[in-house]
C-alpha cells in the first residue's frame, strides 16, 4: 500500500459509492458568566475536617447565581481539585484574597439553613470547645431532604395572632410557679421582654404542678410577650411530655396549625427536616427537642429551657463535644434571651452559675418541699442492725413490708442501677472477678440456666475455672433488672411485674396505669404513673453511688431524685444499701442544692472544673507532647502525661497518654484558642500520631 502524502487526501479513504463523512465540528465553549454586580464575593465555610481549614474561604458569585446565593444556603465549591459541600456565610463587596477567585459551582438548595444567629452561635461554640465551625454546623443543621423542601410552605402555619390567642388564657404567675421563690418574678421578667437567667430546682407534682406543665406555662408566657421559645430535654419521652403539656394550654403542633415543632432524631430524617424548615420559615415559634435542637433557628428567641442538665444525653459525643447547658448559655448571651436550667436535682455546673451570680436560684422553701415530697428513709446497715443476719439481704424485711403495703394503694417503683440478669459474676470461692479467657472482659449471666458469657466479645465461657484458685463455682456480684424482676415475681405471686429499660424485652416504658403492679426500671427509664407511685424502693445504693469519676455522688443523687419525684406526697421512698454518706443525707433531706454547693466548694479547693478550665489532650505520646509544647497561655498548669488505662483505650494500636492543661476561668477562652491553634499547626504540618481534644471533660477527671 502506498503511503498517503497529500494533506488534502483523507487518512481513511471511503469505499466507492459511499459518502465521505463530514469533518467533526468543534464544540463552542461558552464564556464563563461574569461576577454578580453587587456583593460579588461569597465567604464559605467548607465542610472539611482538617482543623487548619477552619476559616471562611472566598469564592466569586457568578451573575447566574446572584439571586440564589443568599447567606445561609448550601453550596458546592471547588476545593483542592474536587467538589465539596459548604455553607455560604455572607457576601461582601471586596475580597481579602489578592489572587483570582474560583466561582461557586452551584447552589444546592435555596433554603438559608444557617440563620445569622445560628452562624454566630456555631462560631462561639467552636471557639468555646476548641473545635471547628464545620464540625459545629454539622451538628446544628440536619441533613437535607429534597422532597420536604418542595412541600407547601404555608400548610399548617400559624400567624402571630393565632399564637397569642391560643396562649392568652395562661397568665404570668401560673399555678406551677407559685410554690417557688422567684418563680413568678421570673415569668414577669420574661413577659416584659427581659432576659433573666435562672437555675430551677423542680418539685414533684402531677397535673398542672408537674415539671412539664411548669415549662409549658413559661413557654406560653414567652409567646404572650411576642417572642419564641426553645425547650431541650434528654429524650423523646420527655419531648412528648412537654408537647402534651403545651397542648393542654392550647398550643398545638405546627402540622395542625399550631406554633409547636418537635425536633427529634427518632422521628426520622423527613419529619426532623420538616420541623427544622417550619422553624426556619417562621411557622413554628416553639421548638421542643433533644440535644441537636439547641441550635434550632427560632426567630426572636425569648426563652431557652434546658431540662435535667445532668443527663448524659445532653453531652454531645462528637467533636467538639459541646454540652446543651453551655450552648444555651452562650445563646442566651448572644441573642438576649432568658435561660431556664431546671431539674429535680442540681448539677455542680448549674450551682456554679448561681454562685458566680450569672444566674439566680428558683426553688421552694422548706415548707413547700415537705408538702410536695414523699417521706424518704435510708435503710443502711446501721438502720437494719436489729434485723440480724437478714440485714444483709438485698431486699430486707422493712423494704418487703413497704412493697406489700404499697401494692394495695397503687403501682410501686423499684429502681435497679444495672440492666440485664447478672451482669457481673465472680469466683464462688475466692471472690476474684470472673474474666473471659479470650479478651479478659467481664463475665456475666443472661439467664438463670445458661453458661456465663463475656460482656465484651460475647463468647460463652463454658467450662470456666478461676485462674486464682481453680474453682468452677460462680457467685453474683451485680444483680440486674431482669433478675430483680424474677425475684420479685416469686416474692409477690400474682402481682404484675413490669420491666422498663433499654435492654428490656418491652423497651423503655413511658407510662404505667394506676393499678397495683411492681415496676422494675433502670435509672432514667422510670415510667410515669398518672397520679404517682404509692412507693419507690431504690436498691443497691452502694453500687449507684460508687466510683471515682468526677461528680459520681451528685449524679447518684440525681438518679435517686428522678425516681423519688415520681412518688405521691403521701407515699414512701426507701434507699436500700450503704450508699455514700453525702448523697444519702441529701436524699433524706431532699436537698440537692446543698450537695451541689459542697461539691463546688471542694472542686474550687482542688482546682477542678467548673472552678477552673481544663483541656484534656489524649493520644500518642509524641503527638500530645508536640501540641502541648505550642500552647502558650499565662498561668498554665500542665498535668501529665499519664498512660491511659487499656479499658478506656479499647483496641488502640499504640499506647496512649493523657495530658491536662489547667488555667483559671478568666483564661479559659485563651486556652481554647491556643489549643485550637496548636492542633491546626499539627494538621497543616501533617504530624504523625493521634490527638483528641476535649474541654472540661468530666469523664476523664
Amino acid at each position: 500500500m502506498d503511503r498517503v502524502t497529500s494533506a488534502s487526501t483523507p487518512e481513511q479513504p471511503a469505499l466507492a459509492g459511499l459518502e465521505v463523512p463530514a469533518a467533526p465540528r468543534r464544540r463552542r465553549v461558552a464564556a464563563p458568566p461574569g461576577p454578580a454586580a453587587r456583593l460579588p464575593v461569597a465567604r464559605v465555610c467548607v465542610d472539611l475536617a482538617p482543623p487548619h481549614l477552619d476559616r471562611p474561604f472566598e469564592y466569586l458569585v457568578p451573575e447566574t447565581l446572584d439571586d440564589a446565593a443568599r447567606p445561609g444556603v448550601r453550596v458546592k465549591v471547588r476545593f483542592a481539585g474536587q467538589d465539596v459541600d459548604g455553607w455560604l456565610l455572607e457576601r461582601v463587596e471586596e475580597a481579602e484574597h489578592e489572587g483570582r477567585l474560583l466561582p461557586l459551582r452551584r447552589v444546592v438548595s435555596s433554603e438559608p439553613v444557617v440563620a445569622p444567629a445560628v452562624a454566630r452561635l456555631a462560631r462561639a461554640v467552636a471557639d468555646r470547645w476548641a473545635g471547628s465551625l464545620a464540625d459545629v454546623l454539622r451538628l446544628a443543621v440536619p441533613p437535607r431532604h429534597a422532597r420536604v423542601e418542595g412541600e407547601d410552605e404555608t400548610a399548617g402555619s400559624a400567624g402571630p395572632g393565632d399564637v397569642a390567642g391560643a396562649a392568652a388564657h395562661v397568665a404570668p404567675g401560673a399555678p406551677a410557679w407559685e410554690a417557688y421563690r422567684g418563680g413568678p418574678a421570673f415569668l414577669r421578667h420574661v413577659l416584659s421582654g427581659g432576659a433573666p437567667r435562672a437555675v430551677w430546682t423542680a418539685l414533684p407534682g402531677t397535673g398542672e404542678h408537674r415539671w412539664a406543665a411548669a415549662v409549658a406555662q413559661a413557654v406560653t408566657t414567652t409567646l404572650l410577650g411576642g417572642r419564641g421559645a426553645l425547650v431541650v430535654v434528654p429524650d423523646a419521652r420527655d419531648v412528648e411530655r412537654v408537647c402534651t403539656a403545651l397542648h393542654e394550654t392550647g398550643l398545638t403542633d405546627v402540622s395542625d396549625g399550631g406554633p409547636v415543632a418537635r425536633l427529634v432524631a427518632e422521628d426520622g430524617p423527613a419529619a426532623r427536616y420538616r420541623a427544622f424548615l417550619a422553624t426556619l420559615r417562621g411557622s413554628a415559634r416553639v421548638v421542643v427537642g433533644t440535644r441537636a435542637s439547641a441550635f434550632a433557628p427560632v426567630a426572636d428567641l425569648g426563652l431557652a429551657v434546658c431540662w435535667d442538665d445532668g443527663d448524659l444525653q445532653h453531652a454531645e459525643p462528637r467533636a467538639p463535644y459541646p454540652h446543651v447547658r453551655e450552648v444555651l448559655a452562650l445563646r442566651s448571651e448572644l441573642e438576649g434571651a432568658a435561660l431556664l436550667v431546671g431539674g429535680h436535682a442540681r448539677t455542680v455546673e448549674a450551682q456554679h452559675l448561681v454562685a458566680s451570680g450569672w444566674a439566680h436560684e428558683v426553688s421552694a422553701d422548706r415548707a413547700g418541699v415537705r408538702a410536695r415530697t414523699a417521706r424518704v428513709r435510708a435503710l443502711t446497715s446501721v438502720e437494719l442492725a436489729r434485723e440480724g443476719p437478714a440485714a444483709a439481704a438485698r431486699l430486707p424485711a422493712p423494704a418487703w413490708r413497704v412493697l406489700r403495703d404499697a401494692l394495695a394503694l397503687g403501682p410501686v417503683l423499684v429502681q435497679v442501677p444495672r440492666a440485664g440478669y447478672v451482669p457481673v459474676v465472680a469466683c464462688g470461692r475466692c471472690r476474684t472477678p470472673a474474666r473471659c479467657a479470650t479478651c479478659h472482659g467481664p463475665l456475666g449471666l443472661t439467664s438463670g440456666d445458661g453458661p456465663p458469657s463475656c460482656g465484651w466479645c460475647g463468647r460463652l465461657a463454658t467450662g470456666w475455672r478461676c485462674d486464682e484458685c481453680g474453682a468452677a463455682a460462680l457467685r453474683s456480684v451485680r444483680v440486674g433488672s431482669e433478675r430483680t424482676a424474677e425475684e420479685l415475681g416469686r416474692a409477690f405471686p400474682g402481682t404484675t411485674v413490669r420491666v422498663s429499660g433499654a435492654r428490656a424485652a418491652g423497651g423503655v416504658l413511658s407510662e404505667v396505669p394506676d393499678r397495683p403492679a411492681l415496676v422494675v426500671a433502670t435509672p432514667g427509664a422510670e415510667p410515669h404513673a398518672p397520679t404517682g407511685y404509692a412507693a419507690a424502693v431504690l436498691l443497691d445504693a452502694a453500687v449507684a453511688s460508687a466510683g471515682e469519676r468526677l461528680g459520681a455522688e451528685v449524679d447518684a443523687l440525681r438518679r435517686w431524685l428522678g425516681a423519688a419525684a415520681l412518688v405521691r406526697p403521701a407515699g414512701q421512698v426507701l434507699l436500700v444499701g450503704d450508699g455514700a454518706a453525702r448523697p444519702t443525707q441529701a436524699l433524706v433531706r431532699w436537698d440537692p442544692a446543698g450537695l451541689a454547693e459542697r461539691e463546688l466548694d471542694e472542686r474550687a479547693e482542688l482546682r477542678l472544673p467548673p472552678a477552673v478550665r481544663v483541656a484534656a489532650l489524649t493520644g500518642t505520646r509524641d503527638a500530645v507532647a508536640a501540641v502541648v509544647a505550642r500552647v502558650d497561655v499565662p498561668v498554665l498548669e500542665v498535668l501529665g502525661p499519664v498512660p491511659v488505662p487499656p479499658d478506656d483505650r479499647g483496641a488502640a494500636l499504640e499506647p496512649e497518654v493523657r495530658t491536662l492543661l489547667r488555667v483559671p476561668p478568666a483564661d479559659g477562652a485563651a486556652l481554647a484558642a491556643a489549643v485550637a491553634a496548636s492542633v491546626a499547626i499539627r494538621s497543616a504540618r501533617r504530624e504523625g500520631g493521634t490527638v483528641r481534644v476535649q474541654m472540661d471533660p468530666a469523664d476523664v477527671l
